[in-house]
Formats: C-alpha cells, structure tokens, sequence
C-alpha cells in the first residue's frame, strides 16, 4: 500500500446483513493481522451503524487472539444504547467463530462545553526531517532489519523527531515525537480521519515501552502483542495535514508495557489521547 486510497480499500467493509459487515486483512510479513488494521475496521463498523452527526469520541478495545491474514474478519455490531446525546456500540472481530477482538465505542452530538489542552512539545517542524524510510535506507547496512521493516509500504508517512534513535541498540529514556500523515488527500468530513489514525495509532507504541532495555532485549529474543488499546478523540482533526504523535512509557513490569500518546495538529491543538498495554515476554529458548 503506497497511499491511503489503497489502504481505505482494505478499511472498506462488506455489508452482509444489519449490524454485521465483513473485511479484508492484509497480508503482513510477520504473518499476523495488524492490529491497528482491527481497530480501524471495527470503528468503521460502528460508524456504519450510526448517524453521520454523532461522532466517535472514545473507544475501548482488547486484542484477544492473533489473526490469520489468510482469513476475512467479521464484525458483529451490537446496537448497545441510542440515547438523546449519545450512542453506544459493542464490536466482536470473528475468525473461524472465535472472537479475536472486541471493542466498545462511544458517539456523541457535539456541543459546546469548557476547553483547554496541555501544550505540544517543542519538536523541529515535519520538513526539516527524514522519513523512517529514508533513516532505514541510510542504516542499511548497520541494521539490515530495520532496513526490511522500513522497506514496508506505508500508506501513512512517518517522520521521527529523535531521527534514527528507535533503530539503534542504544538506551534511551521512553519517550518519542513522530509527526505522521496520510498518503493522499482526504474530504474534509470523512469519517475516515479518525479511521486512519486509528489504524496508525498502533504504531511506536510498544516500541516505546522498549526503548529503556534496548542494550537487553532485542526483537529476536523477545515476543511482542499488543493487549489493549483505547482512544479519546477531543477535537477535529485531518490526517492529510501533518500531527505529531508524542508517546511516551510510564511503566513496564510484568512482562507488560504501558504507553500512552497525544496527538496534535501543528498549530499545537492536542486533538485525541491514546494508551495501550502489550505484552513483552522473553522467548524461553
């Protein structure tokens, strides 16, 4: 996938009956759905279930099992509550009858209220950087598995602020900016801007939670999952203009990693919040 209009087709979902729509996976290298593709199909599923003027404004999900890519997914949507401001919807993902994913969302009629937002971390601004694309190209003969990874095509371009510090095996404190921003242009009331930051918000999470042990853990001796994932969506947003996601690790422990996001436009506005849990557990051999 080079642009987003290939990556919406994935995200599209076939209609097969009221409240249930089926979908694509594609087909990664390391053999398992992404998860970030679940979480964008599943808030598409609900979104089809809703009135275009209730917008999604948080959504709680777990990864239960690993999806098979070889597969289609369905997505049962239960119509949980229509209330005068808000609405509820409750997502199963389905492979082979078992429930790989779940996820509850909610949508609500804007309106006014109180506002106010934490400022955005000075960064340098998106033009001034390389693409992890191009650092992988640079780094390819240091870190050859960085440079397959990199290779991947990306519908959502990515641009580090730390510039290659994610791909070395140095230490480094649990924190990074990475300004993202889709491949191509979007209509400015699509819902899809919440779709694709949905799908791109699964990226440099985890990897966050690993950078404090880079010198310890290497991605050959440890097995990575995503175990949780929520989203709060404060304000409008495009994601065919540039944002900065800031993420950062408050914890690990347990064989788990904590880490939580903020996204912002580049005039600063934070517009949605992210956390998610993962698993990080040594290969025993």
């Amino acid at each position: 996938m080079q642009d987003f209009n290939e990556l919406r087709a994935f995200l599209e979902l076939e209609k097969i009956e009221d409240n249930l729509y089926r979908g694509q996976s594609y087909r990664t290298p390391w053999g398992r759905v992404f998860g970030g593709q679940v979480l964008a199909q599943s808030i598409h599923a609900a979104q089809l279930t809703t009135p275009d003027y209730r917008v999604l404004h948080s959504m709680h999900a777990y990864f239960l099992l690993a999806g098979d890519i070889d597969l289609p997914i369905v997505y049962d949507v239960e119509r949980v509550r229509d209330g005068g401001s808000y609405t509820t919807r409750r997502v199963k993902a389905i492979q082979k009858g078992r429930t790989i994913f779940s996820m509850e969302a909610s949508f609500q009629i804007p309106e006014d209220g109180p506002s106010h937002h934490l400022p955005m971390p000075e960064v340098p601004p998106p033009e001034t950087l390389q693409s992890d694309r191009e650092i992988g190209e640079a780094l390819r003969e240091q870190v050859p598995e960085l440079y397959r990874l990199t290779r991947l095509e990306r519908p959502i371009e990515c641009r580090p602020t730390e510039g290659a510090t994610l791909y070395t095996s140095d230490t480094v404190s649990p924190s990074q900016n990475i300004w993202i921003k889709a491949c191509g242009s979007i209509s400015a009331s699509d819902r899809m801007h919440q779709v694709a930051l949905a799908y791109v918000s699964d990226y440099n999470l985890l990897a966050t939670a690993l950078l404090p042990h880079r010198k310890t853990l290497t991605r050959k001796r440890a097995f990575l999952a995503s175990l949780d994932h929520a989203m709060w969506f404060h304000r409008p947003f495009r994601m065919d203009d540039w944002l900065l996601y800031s993420i950062e690790s408050p914890s690990a422990s347990s064989a788990r990693g904590f880490s939580r996001g903020s996204v912002f436009t580049r005039q600063g506005e934070l517009v949605a919040s992210v956390a998610q849990e993962g698993l990080i557990r040594y290969n025993r051999d």
